[in-house]
Formats: structure tokens, C-alpha cells, sequence
């Protein structure tokens, strides 16, 4: 009967062991896996808010592109109009200007700084030339002749000016929206006929 009654105790320890073990496992499984899901959750947040921040940037790099081409635009009418707009007193410029200043405080918070630092280049360029125009245009008309036609050297450099600085920020921008991008352009356009003919 002790026999009987032993054999009964160790099958049932094994019974209690086994399932200890199996529980043991199991648990450590499901912690695995709720990890791995917890794990990927996070992964997919983070990529979902690197998309969104960068979709933020974009717009906000296109509107300030817009927002320059407004400018641009309101400064060539006082280029190349009869005495300038602003001799007739009336100040074209202006309300574009603050415009531009609002697009760059946009990308000023989408950041990050080189893209931010590009654009208040291209602020500060346009400012000048639109501080430039205030101190070429005469009070008084000039019998209808154009600012531009006036003043070529200033007209000149400040068309330049306006080009150099709108190419750096796309520049900026291209290599912040695609970091992998950029510098594979960037080396397409470096490579010499001997790179491209090892390349292809």
C-alpha cells in the first residue's frame, strides 16, 4: 500500500511539475509575443508621426515656395511698371512681404534648422531688394521709364541674389524630405563620364 501510495504522489508531482511547466512556457510566450506586439506598436507610431512631420515639413516648405513667388512677383512689378508702383504711392510689396514672413515662421516651426536657415536667407534677400527698390525709386516719375531699365546693375544682382538663395532652400528642403536622395543626386551630378561608364 506505501508503494501504491507513492507511486500516486509522484504522479501527481509530475502531473503539478508538467503543468507548471507548460503554464511556465506558455506565459513566457504570450510575454514574448504581447513584447513583439507592444514592440511594433511603437514602431508604427513612430513611423506614423515621422510621416505626418514630414508631410508638415513639405507643406510647409511649399508654401513658403508660394509664398516667395508672390513676393517675387510683386517686386517685379515695381522692376519693370512706369516709375514703380510705390512711386505712385501705393505699396504693392508689402502684404506679400508679410506673407512671406508668416510662410517662414511655418517652416521656422517644422524646422529642422538647415531648411530653416535657408529660408531666412531667402527672406533676408528679399527684404534687401525690396529696401534696395525703396531707396532707387524716386519720388517724383521718371517719365514712365522702368526701375529695371534705370538701374540694370541693381536689377541684376538682385535677380541673382533672388535665384541663389531660392536654389539653396530647395536644396535644404531636398535633403530634409530626402535625406537618401539628395546626396544620390548630389552625386549623379558630381560624377565624372568615367563614374557613370563604371556605374552602368
Amino acid at each position: 500500500m506505501g508503494e501504491t501510495v507513492a507511486i500516486a504522489l509522484i504522479t501527481a508531482l509530475a502531473t503539478l511539475t508538467a503543468a507548471g511547466l507548460t503554464g511556465l512556457v506558455t506565459a513566457l510566450t504570450v510575454r514574448r509575443q504581447v513584447a513583439g506586439q507592444l514592440t511594433a506598436a511603437r514602431e508604427e507610431r513612430a513611423e506614423q508621426r515621422a510621416q505626418r512631420r514630414d508631410q508638415d515639413r513639405r507643406d510647409a516648405y511649399l508654401g513658403f515656395l508660394a509664398a516667395c513667388d508672390q513676393a517675387y512677383r510683386e517686386l517685379d512689378r515695381d522692376w519693370v511698371g512706369p516709375d514703380g508702383s510705390r512711386g505712385t504711392g501705393v505699396d504693392s510689396p508689402y502684404a506679400a512681404l508679410r506673407g512671406l514672413d508668416e510662410a517662414y515662421n511655418r517652416v521656422l516651426l517644422a524646422g529642422p534648422e538647415p531648411a530653416a536657415d535657408a529660408a531666412g536667407a531667402v527672406v533676408r534677400s528679399v527684404n534687401e531688394e525690396y529696401a534696395g527698390q525703396r531707396r532707387l525709386t524716386p519720388a517724383a516719375g521718371t517719365g514712365g521709364e522702368p526701375l529695371a531699365g534705370r538701374c540694370r546693375p541693381e536689377h541684376r544682382a538682385a535677380i541673382g541674389a533672388r535665384a541663389r538663395q531660392r536654389d539653396e532652400f530647395v536644396a535644404a528642403a531636398r535633403r530634409v524630405l530626402d535625406p537618401g536622395g539628395a546626396a544620390a543626386l548630389a552625386r549623379g551630378r558630381d560624377a565624372t563620364p568615367a563614374d557613370v561608364s563604371t556605374r552602368a
